[in-house]
């Protein structure tokens, strides 16, 4: 055997054992998908009103200001709708229009005196609602991946607010359900009167007459006002607009309290902390409501300015501190969710999966085997060899990439098979068109796979772009089915061109042949 010859055995035998290793054994090193491996399958509505109704509520509550700020009368300003509020009894209708200019950039406003309706514009509550599933879909897949899921499928389905959701594997469904669907909004508000026993004594109050700019939030339960009986619900009367918000956020993470109890601590990024030590500076000795999805889960007093950090206490346990700042440091939900289809997938079926596609996978190889022993007598055993080697291969890549194997993935298998039959097919008729020219048996075989390369990378670059086209606009399933031909194809180059011809090299430096078995 000659150095060149030996250098071509050593690396396919070196391919092989990586291949073999890399994906050696396959429960632990190849990743299943949810119809082979068992999970959670959901689909999901944003409520994209909701996310209107608040952009509404906010834009209605900035006017307010501007209005209090340059002393403009008006009666009442009032959100009636989704996309829609109303201003009456303006007393100076051009400073009022004055005030309301950057209002008018995203609502329209009734022609009228003494009274507007403003309505938001229909492009605009077309972006905003395609950018709160747009962020949704994004903060789900980023808690998902913090929950240490193993290739999960996030994606949208059916009609522009549905969002798809596989976690393939998982087992506390409840608790996957709640971080998915957990809006995590997180306020910093100043308490202006509180705590209160109950709702009514917070309205009685303020003698029953509410501020526009003011709301009543329930809070954490007080243990010791009852004797250590039954907790009862504190309430807090707390300003509407929060100087900081759950979008300042840098990062968060479990810690312990001063007890030694599970909490939640927090970093606010350079704008959130500028302003954070700003407003606390400026209310030193009053207490800071810390507000969770509209619920106060504790009101410190600040005792001095507070720059980047903070601390969220409660009756928490390590998994739900845990839970909280996983949502926490993944962003919150632009708007609330529900669930629209939930099905869990045993492992049962997918092991049903599995055995249906290798027997399938088998039972496809054994028959290419006959007929490529059949129709080409020993140099069948060639084309069976290289496609081994190419399926070798591509589950060792495939397990090395972390990818996910799915049933069409196991499709992507069988077509791999014929893939491979194929290139040999290609090759071996074209050994015996030079054989009949009366060539010699080693010129037959370099003839052959010289004139047929540029054949096979013909129709392997074809079928590629054909799989990237279905891993772009594909979903979860065929982008597996896209992933293992891609990987496929690109093996099966290597296999049917480098590793048979080498065994035809192998095979003809052992004797003189003057014949071949083809």
């Amino acid at each position: 055997m000659n150095r060149n010859l030996r250098s071509k055995a050593i690396i396919i035998l070196a391919v092989i054992s990586l291949a073999v290793w890399s994906f050696y054994p396959p429960s632990r090193k190849v990743n299943l998908g949810l119809d082979l491996k068992g999970g959670v399958h959901l689909v999901m509505r944003v409520r994209t009103d909701a996310a209107l109704r608040i952009e509404t509520e906010t834009t209605s509550e900035r006017l307010r200001e501007a209005l209090n700020r340059t002393g403009v009368q008006y009666a009442k300003l009032e959100v009636t709708g989704p996309t829609e509020f109303v201003a009456e009894g303006i007393q100076n209708d051009q400073a009022f229009r004055q005030a309301a200019v950057e209002v008018d950039t995203v609502f329209s406003r009734s022609p009228g005196a003494g009274r507007y309706t403003y309505t938001m514009r229909p492009n605009i509550a077309a972006q905003l609602r395609e950018e709160t599933v747009t962020q949704a879909l994004q903060t789900i897949e980023r808690r998902v991946n913090e929950l240490g899921v193993a290739e999960p499928i996030v994606a949208r389905q059916g009609a522009a607010d549905q969002i798809l959701v596989q976690l393939p594997g998982v087992t506390d469904v409840q608790r996957a359900k709640e971080i998915i669907r957990s809006t995590a909004l997180l306020e910093l508000k100043l308490v202006e009167q509180g705590p209160f026993p109950s709702q009514e004594a917070a309205m009685q109050a303020v003698n029953n007459n509410l501020p526009p700019d003011m709301v009543v939030v329930s809070g954490s339960e007080d243990v010791a006002a009852t004797g250590g009986g039954t907790p009862s619900t504190l309430y807090y009367i707390v300003r509407r607009v929060a100087p900081v918000t759950g979008r300042d956020l840098r990062n968060s993470r479990p810690t312990l309290d001063e007890n030694n109890l599970p909490a939640v601590s927090f970093t606010l990024n350079q704008d959130g902390a500028r302003r954070f030590g700003q407003f606390t500076e400026q209310n030193v000795g009053r207490n800071l409501a810390i507000v969770l999805d509209n619920r106060v889960f504790s009101a410190p007093t600040i005792q001095s300015r507070i720059a980047d950090e903070g601390r969220i206490t409660g009756s928490f346990t390590q998994q739900e501190a845990q839970d909280l700042s996983l949502v926490l440091r993944t962003g919150a939900l632009p708007a609330p969710m529900d669930f629209l289809e939930e099905r869990t997938v045993g492992p049962t079926l997918g092991a049903e999966s599995i055995r249906a596609g290798v027997t399938a996978s088998i039972g496809g190889l054994t028959l290419v085997v006959i007929f490529m022993l059949f129709y080409y007598k020993l140099t069948g055993l060639n084309a069976v060899v290289s496609i081994l080697v190419n399926l070798f291969i591509l589950l060792g890549m495939m397990a090395y990439l972390g990818a996910t194997m799915t049933l069409p993935g196991i499709a992507g298998f069988i077509l791999t098979i014929g893939m491979g039959v194929d290139s040999n097919v290609l090759i071996f008729e074209r050994i015996k068109e030079e054989l009949a020219t009366a060539k010699g048996v080693r010129a037959a075989v370099n003839a052959g796979f010289d004139r047929v390369w540029w054949t096979i990378v013909d129709t392997h670059v074809a079928s590629l772009i054909a799989a990237m086209f279905l891993f772009q606009f594909g979903t979860g399933p065929i982008r597996g089915f896209a992933t293992t031909l891609t990987i496929g194809l690109l093996s099966n180059v290597f296999t049917a061109v480098f590793v048979s011809r080498t065994i035809f090299e192998l095979v003809l430096s052992r004797r003189q042949a003057q014949a071949l078995s083809i």
